[in-house]
């Protein structure tokens, strides 16, 4: 009987033993993730992105073709607004197409390998590597990290959880918190396709243009259409809204909004053309995305255009933080 008992107990051990093996740590998930990352040629994505900055959700279905070694194609299209942006990256450069407006702007960037973007894999997985204090959890189907970012604006969104597909880790979803833990951005992605094929002209500017344009028409032009005039929500400390101006252009009206303190901008808008001809115009600075939108960053100014209209904000000493502050704010205003 004791034998059987001492057996018996043996035997537990042993499938203990082997059910912890099984069981793979959080150094074995970030090597294999790595090497993942290292062996795909490339891969083709849908997700869902869901922005929480504002007053109401906003939802963008998002496809994402990445062919290495240097190949991009994310299409963001908000199908209420029908609001649609492409970003390309290909041999002559990294663009952001505007279909609407048969805009295109080239920057002379090293996008996306400046900062993390919550929708491409292979910067999610950058960050978990990069991360030594990641925290790290497992569930039957997932390994979930929480991992510190490195957004444009990563004062303001600080934290992101990343969960990925136990079977064949791929992402399933990514929350990126504020600091207090609320998700303020979450991307869930429905397919994800890896070793993907691409034809010749999968990331050629003038075909994706095109393309962009048949699902999404341009703006008909109607100069005399008034705009309502959007006013940021959230201003950094001290400053006040010291003058507002309109101003008659051939385009149709200017509005000039100036903010006065230790952290003044000025706050331009006005109604977005659309160009006759198709052409990319080289742009300074860095795409940024805002998440409604990608706009222009440079060391002063920050330019977008959404829903018809064109922005910008300049100033000597708004940080890049603040810069993204003010433009999200205003998104959520409309009218005064």
């Amino acid at each position: 009987m004791q034998k059987k008992l001492i057996g018996l107990f043996v035997c537990v051990l042993l499938l203990l033993a082997l059910s912890a093996c099984g069981e793979k740590s959080q150094q074995d998930v970030t090597d294999a993730l790595s090497a993942k990352i290292e062996e795909m040629s490339g891969y083709k994505a849908d997700a869902k992105m869901t922005l929480n900055t504002g007053k109401d959700a906003q939802v963008y279905d998002v496809e994402i073709w990445h062919n290495k070694p240097m190949y991009y194609r994310v299409n963001l299209k908000n199908t209420k607004k029908d609001q649609s942006q492409m970003i390309l990256r290909n041999d002559e450069g990294v663009f952001v197409l505007t279909p609407a407006l048969n805009k295109s702007f080239r920057f002379q960037s090293d996008w996306p390998q400046n900062s993390s973007q919550a929708y491409l894999y292979e910067s999610l997985v950058q960050d978990i590597v990069q991360d030594q204090e990641a925290e790290f959890r497992t569930t039957e189907k997932h390994y979930i990290f929480k991992t510190k970012t490195n957004y444009q604006n990563s004062t303001m969104l600080p934290k992101q959880e990343i969960t990925v597909n136990k079977k064949d880790l791929t992402p399933v979803s990514v929350k990126i918190m504020d600091t207090d833990d609320k998700v303020l951005i979450q991307v869930e992605f429905s397919k994800v396709k890896l070793d993907s094929k691409f034809d010749k002209g999968a990331f050629d500017t003038k075909r994706n243009m095109t393309g962009a344009k048949i699902d999404v028409p341009t703006l008909a032009a109607n100069k005399s259409k008034a705009f309502s005039v959007l006013y940021p929500k959230d201003l950094p400390k001290g400053v006040k809204l010291a003058e507002e101006k309109k101003i008659n252009t051939e385009n149709g009206e200017r509005v000039v909004l100036m903010y006065e303190g230790k952290k003044s901008f000025t706050l331009v808008q006005e109604k977005a053309q659309v160009a006759e001809t198709a052409t990319a115009t080289l742009t300074a600075g860095e795409p940024f995305d805002l998440g409604f939108t990608v706009g222009a960053l440079t060391d002063k100014t920050l330019s977008w255009s959404y829903d018809g209209v064109d922005f910008m904000i300049a100033s000597e000493n708004l940080t890049t933080e603040e810069f993204s502050e003010v433009a999200r704010s205003v998104q959520s205003q409309i009218g005064k």
